[in-house]
């Protein structure tokens, strides 16, 4: 007989479950949006448990069951009833993270807010994860009296205990309370784009204790979270994704800058990488072999600007190699009057000598025909 309760309780407790999910699944889908579709879906499972606890909870008094029973019983729901309360807060945790995904979409151009919620949603989601399955536990274990009375006994060396721990914990609680302040003080959000360790990557994942940088040729970098508050790194989209990118072309001094100017805008404004909020050309650095030309060129994100920097490098060297192959570094000899170049040739040879000499290096340049070589090479 009370088996037969039991049971009718469990399929009472099931078919109620169907109709009220079916009668929130119709009012969400009449309402504007996502989020109600998003929570009903995902507590749908937890609760469908829950309805049945309550049912058998109802029913307890009704049953004829023993002492040793209902100390079973009472056991069992002293560790179901807070591990079914945990996993409905979870999922709902879970749920609220899932609609804040939905409404903050990173494909738009602008996404740095989308970025920011996204980056504050995941940190504070696990946080709050980790905090509801540590209560629900601890909650599990004082239900059982055995570790109430130990857990009782242990409150006066909780002090000396908590300092073991954390000496011993130190390298995870240090990461750990890293990525809590990292969900306020935001170094870094979702997807963007770092250097750090000398490796350019993008933010793909940001978890509690640890950061998964995906590194341009598909690597993965997994780096602690602590070291994105100890350490400097480059943020190249702290603030926006839009950059502007370099390219630099060492130049004969006499290249015709105002007409290599010219072609350089013709180049940039005929790109489709190019954003349009600005490019310049300037000679930046002057030797005596060679100036240096810088270009500039903005963009919309850093892929981008990257392969904006590859087509004007192309382009402008091929307009200088088949337009300009004057403004080509050369290299200028001065002949004095009356001696040739035999001549100029020798004195030069007889200088170098000459430094050889007092360096104690010999003459280098015959080497290759009296010196016998690597043992290696001979054998070779």
């Amino acid at each position: 007989m009370d088996v037969a309760m039991v049971l009718l309780a469990g399929l009472v407790a099931i078919i109620l479950h169907v109709i009220v999910m079916k009668i929130l699944r119709r009012i969400a889908r009449s309402t504007a949006g996502e989020h109600d579709q998003v929570i009903i879906r995902l507590a749908a499972r937890p609760l469908r448990w829950i309805m049945i606890a309550v049912a058998l909870a109802f029913i307890r008094d009704a049953l004829h069951l023993s002492d040793k029973l209902n100390a079973i019983w009472a056991q069992a729901a002293g560790l179901i009833v807070p591990l079914l309360v945990g996993w409905l807060a979870i999922v709902i945790v879970r749920a609220l993270a899932k609609i804040v995904e939905i409404e903050s979409d990173m494909s738009v151009a602008d996404n740095l807010r989308a970025r920011r919620r996204r980056t504050r949603s995941a940190i504070l989601t696990r946080i709050a994860i980790l905090t509801i399955g540590f209560v629900t536990i601890c909650v599990m274990l004082l239900s059982i009296p055995s570790v109430r009375s130990v857990g009782v006994t242990l409150m006066a060396s909780a002090g000396l205990a908590a300092l073991a721990v954390g000496a011993a914990a130190q390298p995870a609680l240090k990461n750990l309370i890293a990525g809590i302040q990292m969900a306020f003080t935001e170094p870094i959000r979702l997807d963007d784009v770092v250097i750090i360790d000398g490796e350019w990557g993008k933010i793909e994942a940001i978890h509690l204790t640890y950061v998964v940088v995906a590194i341009w040729d598909e690597r993965r970098l997994v780096v602690p979270v602590s070291k994105f508050l100890d350490e400097s790194f480059q943020n190249w989209t702290r603030k926006t994704s839009s950059l502007l990118g370099s390219a630099f072309f060492y130049l004969d001094p006499t290249a015709d800058i105002s007409r290599l100017r010219t072609k350089y805008e013709e180049i940039v404004k005929s790109n489709s990488r190019w954003d349009g909020r600005g490019f310049v050309m300037q000679v930046t650095d002057t030797k005596p072999e060679a100036i240096e030309v810088r270009v500039l060129a903005t963009a919309k994100d850093a892929p981008t600007a990257f392969d904006l920097r590859c087509d004007i490098r192309e382009a402008m060297l091929a307009f200088i190699r088949d337009e300009m192959p004057e403004a080509l570094p050369r290299n200028r000899t001065r002949l004095e009057p009356g001696r040739s170049i035999e001549e100029e040739r020798g004195t030069r040879q007889a200088r170098r000598n000459g430094h050889s000499e007092r360096s104690g290096l010999g003459d280098v340049s015959d080497m290759g025909e009296d010196d016998p070589g690597d043992p290696q090479d001979a054998d070779a």
